[in-house]
């Protein structure tokens, strides 16, 4: 047995660890998904069944389900859970940034 290991504390956000220059956004987007693909299980939704219900492609809800959320706009997230028949309330903290760290870059 190893008695070399070291414990070390994530901050809360996976990306943020992994040094995302967006881990914030990312992290947020992941949220949504969470909850999208918890609405398509609550109500036993096959992907097929959320673009009727819907009116969005099941292949983006397929996107969601498989974690690829690079091509989504955290609007375009909320807008699907509003088709979904679900109420999203946000809550936005602002705090300075730990002196070190860099802002953040956005992507074209």
């Amino acid at each position: 047995m190893n008695d070399d290991m070291e414990l070390v504390r994530g901050s809360g956000n996976v990306f943020r660890d992994f040094g995302y220059p967006d881990a914030e956004l990312r992290q947020a987007k992941a949220l949504l998904a969470a909850e999208i693909i918890k609405v398509l299980d609550g109500q036993g939704l096959s992907t097929r069944q959320a673009e009727a219900l819907t009116g969005i492609a099941h292949a983006e809800f397929s996107r969601i389900r498989n974690a690829r959320l690079e091509r989504f706009t955290f609007d375009r997230m909320l807008t699907m859970l509003d088709k979904l028949g679900q109420h999203v309330e946000l809550s936005v903290t602002v705090t300075p940034r730990p002196q070190g760290s860099k802002p953040a870059v956005a992507h074209p």
